[in-house]
C-alpha cells in the first residue's frame, strides 16, 4: 500500500505502535533513528492560512477529527506526537507516555468497544486454514505457499464493535484540533 493512501486510524494506530516500540525497544529505536537521520529535511511550515480559507473537511473524515480532536483533549495526543523528543531523557518521555496513555484509553474506552480480531493469547501457535479472512489476519515473516499456514500469534489484532462519537454543534470548525491558548 502506497504510505499516502494511508487511512488516519490505520496512522493513528501505527503512530502508537512505533512510539511504543521506540520507548521499549532498544534495537528498533535505533534502526529508526537512522532511517529517520537519511530522511531529507522537512520544508519548513507556512504560518496558518486565515480562517475564511481554511476549507470545511469532507464528511468522511469528520469522525476521524473528531477523534483526534478528542484525544488531543484527553491525552494531549497531538502534542506529544507533534513534540521533538530527541532531547528528552527516557524517564522524561516515559511519563509523559503514562499521561498520553492513561487520557487517550479514558476516552477510546467512552467513545468505543473495542474487541481482540483473535481469541489466543499472543505468543500461541495457530493454524490458518483456507479461507480464513485476510482483511482480519496480516501474514508476517516468511510467508509462502497456501493455508493451512501454522504460527505464532504476535498481535491479537483489534476491532471496533461499535463507536459513539458526540454530535456535531452548528457552526463547529473540526479542523481545529485543538484551539491556540492565549495567556492575558
Amino acid at each position: 500500500m502506497n504510505p499516502d493512501e494511508l487511512p488516519f486510524l490505520t496512522r493513528l494506530w501505527f503512530a502508537w505502535v512505533c512510539l511504543l516500540r521506540v520507548l521499549f525497544d532498544a534495537r528498533f529505536a535505533a534502526r529508526t533513528w537512522t532511517v529517520r537521520a537519511a530522511l531529507p529535511a522537512a520544508p519548513a511550515r507556512a504560518a496558518a492560512p486565515p480562517a475564511a480559507a481554511i476549507a470545511k473537511p469532507p464528511d468522511h473524515s469528520l469522525g476521524a477529527l473528531q477523534l483526534l480532536t478528542l484525544l488531543q483533549r484527553d491525552g494531549r495526543l497531538v502534542d506529544f506526537l507533534e513534540q521533538d523528543i530527541a532531547s528528552f531523557s527516557d524517564e522524561e518521555i516515559g511519563a509523559a507516555a503514562r499521561l498520553v496513555h492513561d487520557g487517550c484509553q479514558k476516552t477510546l474506552h467512552q467513545l468505543a468497544t473495542v474487541k481482540p480480531v483473535r481469541a489466543e493469547n499472543e505468543g500461541a501457535n495457530v493454524t490458518l486454514e483456507e479461507g480464513f479472512v485476510r482483511s482480519q489476519i496480516k501474514l508476517i515473516g516468511n510467508v509462502s505457499g497456501t493455508p493451512p499456514y501454522r504460527g505464532t500469534l504476535r498481535h491479537r489484532g483489534w476491532r471496533a464493535a461499535s463507536l459513539h462519537l458526540p454530535e456535531v454543534v452548528e457552526g463547529h470548525d473540526a479542523n481545529i484540533l485543538a484551539p491556540a491558548e492565549v495567556e492575558l
